[in-house]
């Protein structure tokens, strides 16, 4: 029989060499923990755009889409800066009537008897009219521009308190709230040019909830500046939004469209007179409670000229939402309005 002799040293060896083999084999045999499983949660909604809403005719052009609001039947009143300048489509989609034209086209609201308002920069007026588009009253003096009693200078938009008195952001030109009665009366204005608390550089967009607290877009200061009907300033919202438009919903909920606050552009030779948030580098909307909480805020795609495609926006301007949630979008480069429908 053959003898093999080891010394100490190469049994220690031998048994360390063992053990880490025995080691890393328990290891590699080892499983891994289960990838985690979350649990479904739905933190927010989104939007899908409906690319077939709605079913515009071939005759029926648009240019930049200023204006859009919804009735109590979910109808929305879409206008642009093309003839017809009012159109009124169904939820569906179908064009149910059109009037109007001209270029100065901006916002447009639907006051609680069903009264429709267009507002007309380029021709200084605040028109209201019957839902079939029967002109009832002109606030202003056509052509003309002021900052009088009875003049605007380019203005924006018009809200309705309570008892029926308008507002008017005089909007463009000057730079101030306009105050009148249902019927039209000059009651008192407000505001300059600054960006002191109770100034504006461009308010662009008014809108009133159900406690007449009184919103307006002061769009090149990027806030919303919060008033009473008296002109006192109950609130400003600074550095959240460049706002472009309003809409209240009958919750008291602010939506408001635009872009996320930005620095100043240089001018160019496309956009000369730019002001702020022209162009925009983003397009959001922002959903606020009277106390300038913000609930929900989404973004969307920013389409290029020209070559916008469902979904995008380019130069959002005006937002409406419907009974069911869904929100409509009018932009100024996109040339259209789009509505999303919202998912859960």
């Amino acid at each position: 029989m053959n003898t093999v002799r080891v010394n100490g040293s190469n049994v220690r060896f031998v048994v360390v060499l063992c053990l880490a083999i025995s080691c890393l084999s328990a290891y590699g045999q080892k499983k891994s923990p289960p990838d985690p499983v979350y649990p479904e949660v739905n933190p927010s909604l989104w939007y899908e755009v409906d690319a077939k809403w709605p079913e515009k005719p071939k005759d029926v052009k648009w240019a930049a889409v200023p204006g859009v609001a919804v009735d109590k039947d979910d109808n929305v009143y879409l206008y642009t800066r093309e003839t017809p300048a009012v159109q009124v489509y169904s939820p569906e989609g179908k064009l149910l009537r059109s009037w109007g034209g001209g270029t100065g086209a901006h916002h447009i609201k639907i006051d609680r008897d069903g009264n429709v308002w267009t507002c007309d920069y380029a021709q200084h007026v605040i028109r209201k009219q019957s839902p079939t588009g029967q002109l009832i009253m002109t606030l202003g003096v056509p052509d003309e521009a002021a900052e009088d009693d009875k003049h605007f200078f380019m203005p924006t938009d018009m809200a309705f308190a309570s008892n029926g008195d308008i507002f008017v952001s005089d909007g463009y030109g000057n730079q101030r709230v306009v105050h009148l009665t249902k019927d039209g009366a000059f009651v008192k204005a407000w505001g300059s040019m600054g960006n002191e608390d109770g100034k504006f550089s461009i308010p662009h967009a008014i809108a009133i909830d159900s406690k007449d607290r009184i919103y307006v877009a002061d769009r090149n200061n990027a806030r919303v500046q919060v008033y009473n009907t008296n002109g006192e300033l109950i609130d400003s919202w600074k550095n959240i939004v460049v706002p472009w438009g309003f809409c209240v919903t009958p919750q008291d909920e602010i939506w408001v469209c635009g872009s996320s606050p930005m620095s100043w552009q240089q001018k160019d030779k496309k956009y000369p007179t730019a002001p702020l948030g022209c162009p925009p580098r983003d397009q959001v909307i922002m959903k606020f409670n009277t106390d300038g909480k913000l609930l929900q805020l989404y973004s969307f795609p920013k389409g290029e000229d020209g070559k916008e495609k469902p979904g995008e926006l380019n130069w959002v301007h005006c937002i409406a939402v419907d009974s069911k949630g869904n929100v409509y979008l009018g932009d100024i480069q996109g040339k259209r309005l789009q509505k999303f429908l919202v998912k859960h």
